[in-house]
């Protein structure tokens, strides 16, 4: 029997609908793919990380997101709240508590006003205390929206809740969003690069820049300021650059067979991320390399070459920015303080831990207007919520000033990418408790990100199991006050 016919013969409607036309169903994840992003450029199968257009002309072009893990006390940094000061060592009102959960506190705390010295500072006469003096300097610069809101009480869903619109893990975070909607500026580095210091991962793990749903090639890659500065990138012992080169385009015959049959995302990947890596080999150790950088920019930062440092990390956002990646991610552990320990007292354990925020944040802002940049870089700077206007209750006895986990009202601070500076958006009640004015979620903040990069929230979707996705969820409105 001829085999060729054999073969004929026994194929089905499902291994032509699957084979024909090289594959139809490629043709349908471009049509998925193409009514997801509803507007802004298709992403390209044989090349998901091209440059593409959003929805329209967005004033950003990437992002710089500090997340200070645990969340800084922002009623000692940001929110002045006089009335509250004023009651010190008061019982919290019943109002405040009435239906409330807290992580570390039951019964009846004590209310507690800052301990640190609040100033106005820059034209605008944005109140900020005295635990950050460096970013006196760069007031003007700043967006602090002092009413935000979550529903989320624990790091973790607090976490998630921030960068992947859901307290659960499995979505695609806020960088892998982006990544998907805008590509890449820079083909031999990647669209979205994580920078960890203090040693510690964030709360939400990788989750929180992982590309859940997404396709892998939109995922956070995590570089190191110390070391290799991507882990498993470098040749093994004896292999060169030209065998490994040979190697690889063995390897994309295969996987360009594979994608012209199934035509899956997924081999598309594959294919990028192994050419990104071998382009990564002679590029990433270049752009990360900061003994590059003079000697009065090292100084402006506190960087050490050589140091694994929130400085360092800090110094290479801006070196990844002005390169072209589209998203950068740094984590900061340390900023739980609950007065559990002399490190978390909201005195001197609050004026060293800034001490090592404070200078390089206010060097990059400088560093970025200078260089023409900040207009078109988005700087993102807070925790995953709030600290409690009153003394966190396992300390609340002891001599260490803490305060408990506090979902619902904080600050978060916003500049460039079109964001008005020298701004203060929204207030809380005169204790700081709720929001008072220009209520803001977490949702909302998502919303007017993705607008200052060009997208409409609403449109920016991914089709899985049956349903389109999108990082605001159901939610989210854009921020218009804060809008330049």
């Amino acid at each position: 029997m001829n085999p060729q016919l054999e073969n004929l013969r026994n194929l089905t409607r499902r291994h032509f609908l699957a084979k024909g036309a090289n594959g139809i169903g490629a043709l349908a994840l471009g049509s998925l793919m193409k009514s997801n992003l509803s507007g802004a450029t298709v992403p390209s199968l044989a090349d998901p990380l091209t440059p593409r257009m959003p929805h329209f002309a967005g004033k950003a072009k990437q992002v710089i997101y500090l997340h200070l893990t645990g969340s800084p006390p922002h009623l000692d940094l940001y929110d002045y709240k006089p009335e509250l000061i004023k009651r010190t060592g008061q019982d919290c009102p019943d109002a405040f508590l009435k239906g409330k959960r807290f992580a570390f506190t039951s019964g009846i705390p004590k209310l507690l006003g800052t301990p640190r010295t609040f100033g106005q500072y820059g034209k605008g006469g944005v109140w900020l205390s005295d635990a950050i003096p460096h970013l006196h300097s760069v007031a003007d610069e700043l967006c602090v929206i002092r009413s935000m809101t979550t529903d989320q009480f624990n790091h973790a869903p607090a976490e998630l809740l921030v960068y992947t619109g859901s307290p659960r893990p499995g979505r695609p975070s806020m960088g892998s969003w982006v990544t998907y909607g805008l590509g890449s500026e820079n083909q031999n580095l990647p669209g979205f690069v994580v920078l960890i210091s203090s040693g510690v991962q964030p709360n939400g793990g990788r989750n929180s820049f992982g590309n859940g749903f997404l396709p892998s090639v939109y995922q956070g890659i995590q570089c190191r300021s110390k070391g290799d500065p991507v882990l498993y990138a470098s040749d093994p012992t004896g292999l060169d650059r030209a065998t490994r080169r040979s190697s690889l385009d063995a390897l994309k015959d295969l996987n360009e067979m594979q994608s012209r049959e199934l035509g899956h995302p997924e081999t598309a990947t594959r294919i990028a991320q192994y050419e990104l890596a071998f382009r990564m080999q002679a590029s990433v150790p270049e752009v990360m390399d900061i003994t590059r950088e003079s000697a009065n920019t090292l100084e402006a930062y506190g960087a050490k070459p050589g140091d694994s440092s929130f400085a360092n990390n800090c110094l290479l956002a801006r070196r990844l920015v002005e390169q072209g990646v589209r998203y950068v991610q740094l984590f900061d552990w340390g900023w739980d303080f609950h007065g559990t320990g002399p490190g978390e007292d909201l005195r001197g354990g609050l004026t060293n831990k800034c001490a090592t925020m404070d200078r390089p944040v206010a060097a990059l802002l400088k560093d970025l207007r200078q260089r023409g940049l900040l207009e078109e870089t988005l700087v993102v700077l807070g925790g995953e919520f709030g600290r409690t206007p009153f003394r966190e209750g396992r300390t609340a006895s002891g001599n260490i000033l803490g305060r408990d986990h506090f979902p619902d009202c904080y600050s978060m601070v916003v500049a460039g990418g079109g964001i008005r500076g020298g701004t203060m958006y929204g207030e809380s009640d005169e204790l700081g408790f709720t929001p008072a004015v220009n209520k803001v979620s977490v949702h909302d903040l998502q919303a007017t990100l993705l607008h200052q990069l060009g997208f409409n929230h609403e449109r920016l979707t991914y089709r899985f199991q049956g349903r389109d996705y999108r990082l605001t969820d159901v939610e989210g409105e854009v921020i218009r006050g804060i809008i330049s």
